[in-house]
C-alpha cells in the first residue's frame, strides 16, 4: 500500500515529524485553517477524507490541528494514527447544545467527563469505566476562558451517536428510550450534550496520552421548551481561544518542569 510504502498513517495521511505534541482537534475540517492562524509560521499538511492538517509553532512548541469529522469512530481513528505520528497530547474543539437552563447560547464548556452514550469507546473500554478528561488539560482549558473573561462551565456532558435522536425523538422506534435517558442526564447535572467526548476520552485512556474538550454551546433546547431566550451560535472563535491559551498554559507548565 502506497501510505505504509512512505510511512505514512493509512486515514490522515501524516508521518512521524509531520505534527507536534499538542493538537487541537476541531470537526469540521474548514475549521483547521482558522485555528491555524493562531499558531505561528503555520503550513498546511495534509488532506485525506475527513481529516486535514495544519502544523505550525506556540511558544517555540510544534503544535498541530487535524480535523476528525463527526462522531467517536473517525475521532478514535485520527487519535490512533496521531498518536503513532508523535502526538500525546489533544484538546476538541466543538459545538454542543445546552442542557441545564443556565447554559446560554454563546457559552463556553469545559468537559469533566462525558456519559457514553455512544458505540466507539466500548471497542476499547468497559461500560463500567468511566470517559473523564485528563485533570491537567481541564484545569488549562478553565485557566485560559478565565483569562479570557469568558462566561464558561465545567462539567459533566453527554456523548451521543445520533444527532436527530436528541432532536426528534419521536421519530426513532426507541425514541421511549432516548426521552427517558435525556431527562435523567438532565436530572444528573450533564452541562450539554454533544458527539465525540465520550470516545476521544476513552481512546485517550486506553492509550496514555492526555485529553480534554472544549465546546461553543450552540443553543439550548431547554431554554426554549421554557420560553427563554435561545438565539443559534455559530462563531467558534472564543471556544478555539480558549484551546489556544490552555495549550500555552500546558507548554510553558512543562518547559518550567525542565
Amino acid at each position: 500500500m502506497k501510505y505504509a510504502e512512505e510511512g505514512l498513517q493509512y486515514h490522515i495521511g501524516l508521518k512521524k515529524g509531520d505534527v507536534g505534541r499538542y493538537v487541537i482537534l476541531p470537526g469540521d475540517p474548514k475549521r483547521c485553517e482558522k485555528i491555524a492562524k493562531h499558531f505561528e509560521d503555520s503550513r498546511f499538511v495534509a488532506d485525506n477524507r475527513e481529516f486535514v492538517t495544519y502544523t505550525g509553532f506556540l511558544d517555540g512548541q510544534k503544535v498541530s490541528v487535524t480535523s476528525t469529522g463527526i462522531g467517536g469512530p473517525s475521532t478514535a481513528i485520527a487519535v490512533e494514527e496521531l498518536v503513532k505520528a508523535g502526538a500525546d497530547t489533544f484538546i476538541r474543539v466543538g459545538t454542543c447544545g445546552g442542557m441545564q437552563k443556565q447554559i446560554q447560547s454563546g457559552d463556553t464548556v469545559i468537559a469533566l467527563g462525558s456519559v457514553r452514550m455512544e458505540g466507539t469507546s466500548r471497542e476499547y473500554a468497559p461500560i463500567e469505566y468511566p470517559a473523564v478528561a485528563d485533570f491537567r488539560v481541564v484545569s488549562a482549558l478553565a485557566e485560559g476562558a478565565r483569562k479570557l473573561g469568558q462566561r464558561y462551565h465545567v462539567g459533566v456532558v453527554q456523548s451521543k451517536d445520533s444527532f436527530y435522536g436528541q432532536h426528534s425523538p419521536e421519530a426513532s422506534p426507541v425514541g421511549y428510550e432516548l426521552s427517558a435517558k435525556w431527562e435523567a442526564w438532565k436530572r444528573l447535572g450533564c452541562l450539554a450534550s454533544e458527539m465525540e467526548g465520550a470516545a476521544l476520552f476513552t481512546v485517550g485512556a486506553a492509550l496514555g496520552v492526555r485529553c480534554g474538550a472544549v465546546f461553543l454551546t450552540m443553543a439550548n433546547q431547554e431554554r426554549e421548551k421554557a420560553g427563554l431566550e435561545n438565539p443559534v451560535v455559530h462563531d467558534t472563535e472564543r471556544a478555539i481561544q480558549t484551546a489556544v491559551e490552555a495549550l500555552r498554559i500546558l507548554i510553558r507548565q512543562e518547559q518550567q518542569t525542565f
